[in-house]
């Protein structure tokens, strides 16, 4: 799952909402949160902007993003 799906979900955002809020149809986001279109920069950076994400964010897998964020394992 896209970070950007997790977040619209967490918000309890349709992609219709998700839609109004960036300016981008639902469908379009539909196919940007399933990998089947990659967006240009200004709808990643509208996408971003209204769900409070930075653009690079967006498209990476949560897992992804977790395992980016954590901080590194002394073992």
């Amino acid at each position: 799952m896209t970070r950007l799906r997790f977040e619209r979900l967490r918000k309890g955002w349709s992609l219709q909402t998700l839609g109004f809020h960036s300016g981008i149809q639902g469908a379009e986001i539909s196919k940007i949160e399933r990998g089947i279109l990659v967006p240009y920069r200004s709808q990643a950076e509208r996408l971003a902007q209204a769900i409070g994400l930075l653009p690079e964010e967006l498209l990476c897998e949560v897992g992804e993003y977790a395992d980016a964020q954590a901080p590194a394992r002394v073992q």
